[in-house]
């Protein structure tokens, strides 16, 4: 079987999300945005997986969509930590890259997946 690329890639954003919810609680100290971040980087691929077993290709395209927006969701958290000077910028781009990645992945599908409806 050939492996999905947007399953694996959505996977490990989630682990170096919950990695950097750990480090920000235990070195950093944060609580609160932190959890909102865990839970839309979490999403994104918890969404995917969804997708992944779609009743219809409407149905993909709306769990992809939910997906797009967690990764966007999760970039404006990361952005704000760095403006706010919790984050330097290379623990930004230790995650931003990566949900760069993933989100024009995302949009990629989507936009294919209408195409071909």
């Amino acid at each position: 079987m050939e492996e999905n690329v947007i399953v694996k890639k959505s996977f490990e954003l989630a682990v170096i999300g919950v990695n950097f919810y750990r480090f920000m609680i235990i070195e950093k100290k944060e609580y609160v945005m932190s959890k909102q971040l865990l839970r839309s980087i979490t999403s994104v691929g918890a969404n995917v997986r969804e997708a992944i077993n779609a009743q219809s290709k409407l149905d993909f395209i709306h769990k992809l969509s939910i997906s797009q927006k967690e990764c966007d969701e999760t970039m404006y958290w990361l952005e704000l930590y760095k403006e706010t000077n919790y984050i330097n910028k290379e623990e930004f781009e230790s995650v931003y890259f990566k949900c760069t990645e993933v989100l024009k992945i995302i949009k990629s599908i989507i936009l294919s997946t209408k195409k071909n409806l």
